[in-house]
């Protein structure tokens, strides 16, 4: 059974990457994360590759704490400039899948999307999704850095390849998640793909809007505190 918050609320945390990718976390700030992922029943935590093997083990032991909620872990590779090579991409989404992750957000290079070289761009995703091996992959594309024409056209790269979501930020770039974006990316998504939308979202009044917009996944470090703030901590 999901805590007792109202319908609206619940369906916000059930779209949220509960996320803690600052550079200077500790474990005990993971620990939080996890906690709070499983006692609200977030979509997933998402943390530091770094973390990823303890915070699986950790869920392991005490998901029954949390009525048997075993949250997913995802994490992060090229993050967050996204200028590693292929290879290396590669070698962090096994790693990854290696130590326990269930969902990867990627970042793609933002060089080769500027050179208009798309091709390569769908060759890089779907070597790292071929890499997955059946977890999730989401492609972040640092919507504040791309124009109009070019976040098309990724949209489009992107739904014809491997990868499931669409994500619109880093949170460690210019700007983050807007609904315009979000917009702009519903009105040209097809073949399934999903949308998240991640960077600078803090309230709960923001969730909603995106979520209007079209995002069926958020990516944020603090709405889980803005929701406690307004209707309290489930004991």
């Amino acid at each position: 059974m999901s805590p007792a918050f109202p319908p609206e609320i619940e369906d916000i945390l059930s779209r949220l990457d509960h996320t803690c990718l600052r550079q200077d976390c500790v474990w005990k700030d993971i620990e939080k994360l996890l906690d709070e992922g499983m006692k609200y029943h977030t979509a997933s935590v998402c943390i530091p590759p770094s973390f990823v093997r303890q915070a699986s083990d950790y869920v392991q032991k005490n998901n029954d704490r949390y009525e048997g909620y075993k949250v997913r872990i995802c994490t992060v590779i090229g993050f967050p400039n996204g200028y590693s090579t292929t290879e290396t991409k590669v070698f962090e989404a096994n790693d990854a899948v290696k130590n326990g992750a269930g969902e990867i957000d990627m970042v793609l290079n933002l060089g080769l999307v500027k050179a208009g070289r798309f091709g390569e761009i769908l060759h890089e995703i779907n070597l790292i999704g071929t890499a997955c091996d059946g977890r999730r992959l989401k492609v972040i594309i640092e919507t504040g850095l791309l124009t109009e024409e070019e976040k098309i056209r990724l949209v489009e790269v992107i739904c014809t390849s491997y990868a499931e979501f669409i994500k619109t930020s880093t949170g460690f770039s210019k700007g983050g998640a807007t609904v315009s974006d979000v917009e702009l990316i519903k009105s040209h998504i097809k073949n399934g793909r999903l949308i998240k939308a991640s960077g600078g979202i803090h309230t709960i009044e923001e969730a909603k809007a995106l979520i209007a917009a079209g995002a069926d996944r958020l990516g944020a470090s603090s709405l889980v505190s803005d929701i406690i703030k307004k209707y309290g901590e489930i004991l």
